[in-house]
């Protein structure tokens, strides 16, 4: 709730947990859409909401957890960028820590705060690794330490050399809050359609997977701490790891077997 309470705290917080409604929820849904937050995301803060009030209640905190009423959880709209349009994206970001950051992000599957969080001392070019673990251990969600490749090195040997900042992502000297007005602008000159900051972390995941690396080391490289999240999330993708077992069930080239 530190984090999510940021958003949820401002609405709720003046209220006492039997004053909670459905109204009250719906207001706080109409007031998050208007500020260009996604449904998913208002879903998410919401069942945050829920599980802290049922936390407060099984401590008897207060009398009773309200429900609490969330929008429909959107369904799955993933989308995975091929190299193609990877490549098309990264052309269509003309300024340099737009670019840098649309690198990092594919090339190390971070999600985008730990990207724009990332320091200089955190990059350590004689190990070939990117920490993008906060020191203060107040991280939101989990990070990796990730081995640079090649060509993550190269870009960001020119950002450290044009550096003006601890920050590795910045714009004049000055730490970058949001890319997503530069994201939208390469999204729109790339010409590959809809597509969402989130999913190039997806698209990331599925390129590893898709290349036969092991998904324990997938999961590594995301920084879940548990691999049933990254099976839950991205298994669909793995069809080839059921192939063993539905090659019991080919009936049809069975041959009659002696008595």
């Amino acid at each position: 709730m530190g984090y999510t309470g940021k958003a949820i705290l401002p609405h709720f917080g003046a209220y006492t947990p039997e004053n909670i409604d459905k109204a009250l929820c719906v207001q706080y849904e109409r007031l998050r859409v208007s500020q260009g937050i996604s449904q998913g995301s208002i879903w998410t803060e919401l069942g945050h909401l829920q599980s802290a009030l049922k936390f407060a209640a099984k401590v008897r905190r207060i009398k009773l957890a309200p429900t609490i009423w969330r929008p429909a959880k959107p369904a799955g709209d993933k989308r995975i960028l091929d190299k193609g349009e990877a490549r098309a994206l990264l052309d269509g970001a003309r300024d340099a820590h737009i670019r840098l950051a649309l690198a990092l992000l594919l090339g190390t599957g971070a999600r985008l705060g730990s990207v724009l969080d990332l320091t200089w001392d955190r990059v350590d070019f004689d190990r070939g690794t990117i920490n993008l673990r906060l020191p203060d251990s107040k991280t939101r969600k989990g990070r990796a330490i990730v081995p640079m490749n090649a060509g993550i090195r190269a870009a960001l040997d020119v950002a450290q050399r044009a550096a003006l900042s601890d920050y590795v992502v910045e714009y004049a000297g000055q730490r970058i809050n949001s890319i997503r007005t530069g994201f939208s602008a390469a999204v729109t000159r790339s010409g590959i359609g809809h597509v969402r900051i989130h999913d190039l972390r997806h698209t990331a995941a599925v390129w590893m997977l898709s290349e036969g690396v092991p998904i324990e080391k997938v999961a590594q490289v995301l920084g879940h701490s548990n691999i049933s999240v990254t099976y839950s999330t991205y298994g669909r993708y793995l069809p080839e790891h059921m192939q063993d077992a539905v090659n019991v069930l080919d009936f049809t080239s069975l041959k009659d077997r002696k008595a």
